[in-house]
């Protein structure tokens, strides 16, 4: 072969070789921009709280004791059962009780008799020694059997009223609406009086819930306590999703707790579904007031760098800058900003990890609607 044939051999190749590699430049295309998520910078009101820990508490619990001694002769409820206020809850044995009644009722009525015959007496003496047909000496005899037979009636009148006190606590009531715990006597025990309880009832329509909160927060608590509204605790059970139990804050204790840095606060729960129930761990929110216009972002936006923390933001071209941002709060998922976002933007909520500032990215959803989706 020829040189020049050759030659032009090798260019057909290199030519050929050219416009394939043009082809497959041309078919990968321009480089795509990073996977993430984004979410818009939202405005809108949101509350200014604080959140803890706190536990039910009943709105009042009384231990039940006897006031006299005796044998249980009847129980009328089931333990665990709901009463109210007035129920019987126990039967003591008050035949005893009876009859000591009805002795100091027959004393009562003998010593009115002699009463009334020293009145008799009395009133003739008087008589007679108005016409001085009897000494005065034996007058007086007779004005002080009068006074002291009126003295013993009156103190039977007090024994039967004492003893109707005593048969009456023989029929034991419940003195609150409530719900009654473990019993713990039996019908036929013989009991002392104001011995050991028979039963505890906790009141839980309305019931209590505690919190302590760290004594930073006490100022700001009273300052929006002293403006005349009242401030709403949401209590939130652990995995409920039927959303929280509303009250209002009732109680401040009146000194912190040195060992802790907290001071105790109650909230006051009508409880009508019973859903709370006493010494029950519930998260509690205490709602302080409002903060209007507030700017928002979800909290997965934030990042922490050297310089503080940031956020991606993403431009119209689709590229991303590193902005800085100053946080106020962040309430569950959502992040309060007080500055370095507007309404409208929009910010990268995950796949922060690959970028850089400028870097270009495609988006392929919102965090919210995923954790929607999940």
């Amino acid at each position: 072969m020829k040189v020049t044939d050759r030659l032009g051999v090798w260019i057909v190749i290199a030519l050929v070789m050219a416009t394939c590699g043009c082809g497959s430049k041309k078919e990968q295309g321009p480089p795509k921009g990073a996977p993430v998520l984004a979410d818009t910078v939202i405005q809108k009101i949101v509350p200014v709280e604080i959140r803890a820990i706190g536990n039910g508490e009943a709105y009042s619990m009384v231990a039940v004791k006897s006031m006299v001694a005796g044998e249980i002769s009847q129980i009328h409820f089931t333990e665990g059962q709901d009463v109210a206020k007035g129920d019987l809850l126990f039967t003591i044995d008050p035949r005893p009780f009876q009859a000591a009644l009805k002795q100091a009722e027959a004393n009562l009525e003998k010593d009115k008799a002699q009463a009334e015959n020293a009145k008799a007496n009395l009133q003739r003496y008087e008589v007679l020694v108005a016409k001085q047909a009897v000494p005065r000496q034996q007058y007086d005899q007779f004005r002080t059997n009068s006074e002291v037979a009126e003295a013993t009636v009156r103190l039977d009148e007090a024994a039967v009223d004492n003893a109707k006190i005593m048969l009456g606590y023989c029929f034991i009531r419940s003195p609150i609406d409530g719900r009654t715990g473990n019993l713990l006597v039996t019908k036929g025990n013989v009991i002392k009086a104001n011995d050991v309880p028979l039963i505890a009832i906790n009141q839980i329509k309305p019931i209590y819930v505690d919190f302590s909160v760290p004594e930073q927060n006490l100022a700001e608590i009273k300052r929006y306590r002293a403006a005349g509204k009242s401030l709403k605790v949401e209590a939130f059970l652990p995995n409920d999703v039927t959303g929280a139990e509303q009250g209002v804050l009732t109680f401040i204790d009146n000194n912190v707790d040195k060992t802790t840095g907290t001071i105790l606060l109650k909230g006051t729960f009508p409880n009508s579904k019973r859903r709370l129930w006493p010494g029950q761990f519930v998260n509690v929110r205490l709602v302080l007031t409002t903060q209007p216009n507030a700017i928002v972002v979800p909290a997965q936006a934030i990042q922490t760098g050297q310089q503080g923390q940031y956020v991606f933001v993403i431009k119209p071209d689709l590229t991303v800058e590193a902005r800085p941002v100053v946080v106020n709060r962040t309430i569950g998922n959502d992040t309060i900003i007080d500055k370095g976002l507007k309404a409208g933007e929009r910010v990268v909520t995950d796949g922060q990890l690959q970028l850089v500032p400028g870097a270009k990215v495609e988006i392929k959803g919102s965090a919210t609607s995923s954790e929607k989706g999940s």
